[in-house]
């Protein structure tokens, strides 16, 4: 893994720190220095909100503050960061088609109107993609909502900013025949619905760890 090594002056940090400040905005000017889900790849420059940039892009270092220091690295960081991701495309391409379409079937207590008594977490979903492809994968890799209700539902495994596999969850009533999730999953007139997608600020990224070094 490649790491980043940025050497910025400090009094153009702290300068567009005040900037900030100053006038009062809610929003910063980021550089990526990973690939962040949902949001752009190493070398973009974004607008963010303060509280996502700072509490979480700069905290985890996903990112900086985009200082003239720092912007003349971004075709660096831009160039390199390529070359890092096409490998781990084509490592994970193979494991992105092998999960891509698969269907997960849980059963689960729930009550006459199909709430669940409890939720299908994305550890649960993880550990259930492990089981049926032999594939292990991390559960802040799933892309999901908890489920608390019986159904159809889609979701998707970040591997990579560019390899995001969709799956097929079916959550139906314990006791219920199996028969009953098999027919829902035949049902192509009724769409499924999405296992509801976090907010972008406040999602648990899992960027394809995309650093670069100097």
């Amino acid at each position: 893994m490649y790491v980043v090594s940025l050497v910025f002056n400090r009094f153009s940090d702290i300068a567009a720190e005040n900037s900030f400040a100053r006038k009062g905005l809610n929003e910063m000017k980021v550089l990526l220095i990973k690939d962040v889900y949902k949001l752009g790849r190493a070398g973009d420059v974004k607008k963010v909100a303060d509280g996502y940039g700072r509490n979480f892009l700069l905290m985890h270092g996903m990112a900086v503050l985009a200082t003239p220091g720092a912007m003349k690295t971004a075709e660096k960081i831009r160039k390199q960061a390529e070359v890092k991701r096409a490998a781990l495309n084509n490592e994970l391409k193979d494991l992105a088609d092998h999960i891509n379409g698969v269907t997960l079937t849980f059963s689960a207590k729930a009550g006459e109107t199909g709430k669940l008594y409890g939720s299908i977490t994305t550890q649960d979903v993880a550990k259930a993609i492990q089981e049926q492809t032999r594939y292990e994968v991390k559960r802040q890799q799933i892309d999901m909502q908890p489920i608390r209700e019986a159904g159809e539902f889609k979701a998707h495994v970040r591997l990579t900013i560019d390899l995001i596999p969709e799956i097929k969850i079916i959550v139906h009533r314990e006791g219920e025949a199996a028969e009953a999730a098999a027919q829902a999953e035949a049902e192509p007139e009724e769409k499924p619905k999405r296992a509801a997608r976090g907010r972008k600020k406040t999602e648990e990224a899992a960027p394809a760890e995309t650093e670069v070094k100097e």
